[in-house]
């Protein structure tokens, strides 16, 4: 992301919530940084949003795209305990980390954490999760202190990274494993035939291969 970018991205709420039509508020500020999106699509940040991005862009302030949302007040999502099946769904789905439980146990949402960004609820297979307006009258930025929104940011950036670090040894288990099993592949299998082993060897070295390449991939980006 160059300085351009970051500083729109410095701008926006940090919610997460995806209502922009980017996958998170970074993608949305390079978008704007390159001339693909426009600043009017961010309904947390509402009109001082709008205002706010227009000062770092020189563009003209314009009222807010309602095909994106509208300005409404800060919620936080509340799940109804009393319906939750445990199937964690709405904490994969949560951007910060707000949501704590395990699975076919009950979840909770810790509200100091949730950006009300709305992810959950669509995927609630038992819609036992609803939002609740904190603020009162404030909308916007007047409902959204700059510090929650440098907390959402860095909760969401410390969530990549440990799905990153989560993805990464949960590759490095399993080509452990098919290490393992090459290694000693009449051991590992039911099969006695060489022909069937050969092409088992066949599929695990070809694996392996995949994973290599992609380790060097990721390496050079």
């Amino acid at each position: 992301m160059n300085d351009f970018a970051r500083r729109i991205d410095a701008a926006l709420p940090q919610t997460q919530c995806t209502r922009c039509g980017y996958p998170d508020c970074a993608a949305y500020a390079q978008a704007i940084a390159s001339g693909e999106a426009d600043i009017n699509q961010c309904p947390p940040g509402g009109t001082e949003g709008v205002e706010r991005l227009s000062a770092i862009t020189g563009r003209p302030v314009s009222p807010l795209n309602p095909e994106f949302g509208i300005e409404g007040p800060l919620t936080v999502a509340i799940i109804d305990e009393s319906w939750c099946i445990g199937c964690t769904l709405c904490i994969k789905a949560c951007p910060t980390d707000a949501i704590v439980g395990s699975n076919k146990h009950m979840h909770t949402v810790i509200e100091s954490y949730c950006t009300g960004c709305e992810l959950c609820i669509p995927v609630c297979p038992v819609d036992c999760i609803s939002l609740e307006p904190v603020s009162g009258s404030k909308t916007g930025w007047s409902a959204w202190p700059d510090a929650l929104a440098r907390q959402a940011r860095d909760r969401y950036d410390a969530r990549k990274s440990r799905l990153a670090r989560e993805k990464t040894e949960h590759e490095a288990r399993l080509e452990a494993k098919a290490r393992a099993k090459l290694a000693d592949l009449p051991a590992h299998s039911l099969h006695t035939d060489p022909a069937v082993l050969d092409r088992k060897r066949a599929v695990i070295e070809a694996a392996l291969a995949r994973a290599r390449q992609r380790r060097e991939q990721a390496s050079e980006s």
